[in-house]
């Protein structure tokens, strides 16, 4: 089935699919600070940045994910990565309306991790907003989850604010950054409060620092 690799573009930040001219960028945004990514498995140096794309181009062309490059608008630096994963399309009777179409059912978003200049700035929210967007209002998914490491606490707490309802705890759910079988929250959205979760992270967006950064 035919996947779509789309380019999502903010005001701030463009989101474009990953790709190996990507390496040297991870690279960079990795390197200025990687005591940041005690929770989340962020490539170091070229070997792990190329093993790291690799699998994210294997599970697209699997058609289970849509990684990205987080790119700023302003200069074109590499900030990070974000990407759809664990993609489903459901077995819809022929008489359903969601019969034979090829967008997915239900998503994921994650293996989401910005440089240390980016944090704290309009990128991520900017990034959740365009991403959200396209996945209800293109796609038309049913719902979008989100886990996080049961230990992160803020970035349990970032999910919550752009309007994440939290489901539970999943244990010994998958591998951790410090491989342990890690405890995951889950969090998601459902289609029906999408245009809450829309509007808050539309607020949000305004009142976010602007993305500005040490030269």
């Amino acid at each position: 089935m035919r996947m779509e690799f789309p380019v999502l573009t903010g005001t701030h930040i463009r989101l474009e699919p990953l790709e190996h001219r990507h390496v040297d960028g991870l690279i960079a945004a990795s390197a200025l600070d990687p005591t940041l990514y005690q929770w989340s498995a962020v490539p170091q140096g070229k070997l792990e940045a190329t093993r790291y794309i690799d699998t994210a181009l294997a599970l697209r062309d699997a058609g289970t994910a849509v990684p990205f490059a987080t790119v700023r608008i302003e200069d074109g630096v590499v900030l990070g990565s974000t990407r759809f994963f664990d993609i489903e399309r459901w077995a819809w009777p022929q008489s359903h309306p969601r019969h034979g179409r090829q967008p997915p059912d239900v998503c994921e978003i994650g293996y989401t991790w910005l440089s240390r200049s980016a944090i704290r700035t309009a990128a991520n929210t900017e990034a959740k907003l365009l991403m959200l967007t396209h996945a209800f209002e293109t796609w038309q998914v049913l719902r979008v989850c989100f886990h996080t490491d049961a230990r992160n606490d803020r970035s349990a707490a970032a999910i919550q604010r752009i309007g994440g309802k939290f489901e539970g705890v999943l244990r010994s759910h998958r591998m951790a950054a410090d491989f342990i079988a890690r405890d995951s929250k889950r969090f998601s959205i459902v289609a029906s409060e999408w245009t809450a979760a829309k509007l808050r992270l539309v607020q949000l967006l305004v009142r976010s620092a602007p993305p500005t950064y040490p030269s």
